[in-house]
């Protein structure tokens, strides 16, 4: 297990176990869960485009990530129902499939991406781990109030002749650059199992918010751990064990 081989995927996907149940508790309060899937799959996309225009694959997905953030504020989120996020989803999907099936390189990293074989993840993906869970904890810890207050009382803003929309727009943009950086090692099903699950099933029991946010990190640490010891005991790829094991848990706990 200390082995690097295996030392720096764990200490990647278990930084991202702490900060994705995190964000899908304000992701599931603000009823945008779905928008968690549609932005994992529009990373995967750009990863891939990335891939084929000789650029790094993060590079691609990171990009696709912020413009995600921004098209989901200024068109999806104008859209009835969750329609904005269902076209984003298909969208990644479709461009995610398309490419990797007309590029040898784009089929194996598409594959990797869609199944989440978080053993791949290296040295440098650790660093841009490490640093993506730093500024995404501060971030939701300076704008959590805000956040709060725009969802509880949403009239609050406008008594006090302020403007709510930086702060959602900041949040989206976070929001997307962590499932994108989360796609990138953990896969597609893998990172938002992460997002939804544990907030799911912490919003079912918690008495508090702040007992909802040490609930959802607790489940969210317990089911990486499970997973990644089952992963590497029975030679299978990371993603889907980490689904089945949240998915048990889902199940037990609700």
């Amino acid at each position: 297990m200390w082995h690097e081989l295996f030392l720096i995927p764990f200490l990647t996907g278990l930084l991202l176990a702490v900060l994705l149940p995190v964000l899908g508790a304000y992701l599931r309060l603000r009823e945008e869960w779905l928008a968690a899937l549609a932005y994992a799959h529009l990373a995967a996309g750009g990863a891939l485009l990335g891939l084929i225009g000789s650029l790094p694959p993060a590079i691609g997905g990171v990009g696709a990530a912020v413009l995600a953030g921004v098209g989901k504020r200024l068109f999806a989120a104008r859209l009835s129902g969750g329609a904005g996020y269902a076209l984003m989803l298909l969208g990644g999907w479709a461009v995610a499939v398309l490419v990797a099936a007309n590029h040898p390189l784009a089929e194996r990293l598409g594959h990797a991406m869609f199944d989440g074989q978080l053993y791949f993840a290296d040295a440098a993906m650790l660093q841009l781990v490490v640093a993506g869970t730093a500024i995404g904890l501060l971030v939701l810890w300076r704008l959590s109030q805000q956040l709060l207050l725009a969802h509880l009382y949403p009239d609050f803003f406008r008594i006090r002749g302020l403007s709510a929309w930086p702060t959602q727009l900041g949040f989206d943009v976070l929001a997307a650059l962590s499932l994108a950086l989360a796609t990138m090692s953990l896969g597609v099903m893998g990172a938002f199992a992460l997002v939804f699950i544990p907030p799911w099933l912490a919003f079912r029991r918690a008495a508090s918010w702040r007992a909802g946010i040490c609930w959802s990190l607790v489940i969210g640490l317990a089911a990486y751990l499970l997973a990644f010891s089952l992963a590497l005991y029975f030679d299978q790829p990371f993603g889907p064990m980490l689904a089945i094991v949240l998915v048990f848990f889902g199940v037990l706990i609700a």
